[in-house]
């Protein structure tokens, strides 16, 4: 995944123009945390530090040291069937210590994620995302990371956007958006491509396994009928050629969705580029969203 798609940011300012009550209330949670939420560059830098500052700190010494230890602690009673019987007892006082100090370690790991989680300026820019939604706004995507949610984006999260009550859209003179933040660029229209790859992004996977036990039984098969003399078992052969054939329809879809992903990922940066012009960018879809996670 290309580094500029991770530049897609959730709102921007552009979008938040588009309804002064939205802009007003940007700025003055802004005003709040000392930070400019309706400027890009200052959001995409804060959001870039505050990931990265995160990522850090669970890779950092103490998550190596809560590990390890941890590790070591549960492993040591299994060695004293091994030991002298005058050191198992000394081993087993050690092996709690050890538990002990790794969990210790990783509850303060756990500390310190979560006060790099809520840090004040994501805590606000938060607070921004839940306006500019509560008014129906559109959010291109929501980082797992910055809602504190696993990886593959399951959970409400640690720090999820707040919900506010849904407000009518804005419905007033359209001259009250500052010009100044009119935006000069257009969102292009989705490619055919693009569609199709959303459709069969989640699509797939099971080739190689089904080609597996299909090859599987024909061979077991095969066995069965020359060990145990049951000519009709030979007819399970005919399971070789068609486990082939599946991997074969797999490769195929395989290859044709990794040149799909192609395009969409050149799309998203399509968008990350308008967006970085000022122009408003769409919600994505889950399958386009799942692109813009960084691969740590």
């Amino acid at each position: 995944m290309a580094d500029t798609t991770t530049n897609l940011l959730p709102v921007n300012g552009a979008t938040l123009a588009t309804d002064p009550r939205v802009l007003e209330a940007a700025r003055a949670i802004g005003a709040r945390h000392g930070v400019d939420y309706t400027n890009d560059e200052t959001v995409g830098a804060l959001l870039t530090e505050r990931r990265r500052a995160m990522g850090a700190t669970q890779r950092g010494w103490l998550a190596w040291t809560g590990g390890l230890t941890l590790t070591a602690g549960v492993v040591l009673p299994f060695t004293t069937t091994a030991m002298p019987e005058n050191g198992v007892r000394p081993a087993l006082v050690a092996s709690g210590v050890l538990v002990v100090l790794g969990v210790s370690a990783l509850i303060a790991l756990c500390v310190r994620w979560r006060r790099e989680l809520t840090h004040p300026a994501l805590t606000g820019y938060r607070e921004v995302l839940g306006v500019a939604r509560a008014h129906g706004l559109p959010l291109t995507h929501v980082p797992v990371w910055l809602e504190g949610r696993t990886a593959d984006g399951r959970g409400k999260g640690w720090a999820p956007i707040p919900q506010y009550p849904s407000v009518p859209p804005f419905a007033g003179d359209p001259h009250q958006v500052p010009a100044s933040t009119a935006h000069s660029a257009g969102v292009p229209p989705k490619p055919a491509a693009v569609t199709q790859y959303e459709e069969m992004a989640d699509t797939g996977g099971w080739h190689d396994e089904t080609g597996c036990l299909l090859l599987l039984v024909g061979l077991v098969g095969a066995g069965w009928a020359w060990g145990e003399e049951v000519p009709a078992a030979y007819g399970l052969l005919v399971l070789v050629p068609l486990a082939i054939a599946v991997w074969l329809a797999g490769r195929r879809q395989g290859s044709r969705k990794q040149a799909l992903r192609e395009q969409a990922e050149a799309y998203v940066r399509t968008l990350t580029a308008a967006q970085a012009a000022g122009a408003p960018v769409p919600e994505l879809s889950p399958a386009l969203r799942a692109l813009l996670e960084p691969k740590e």
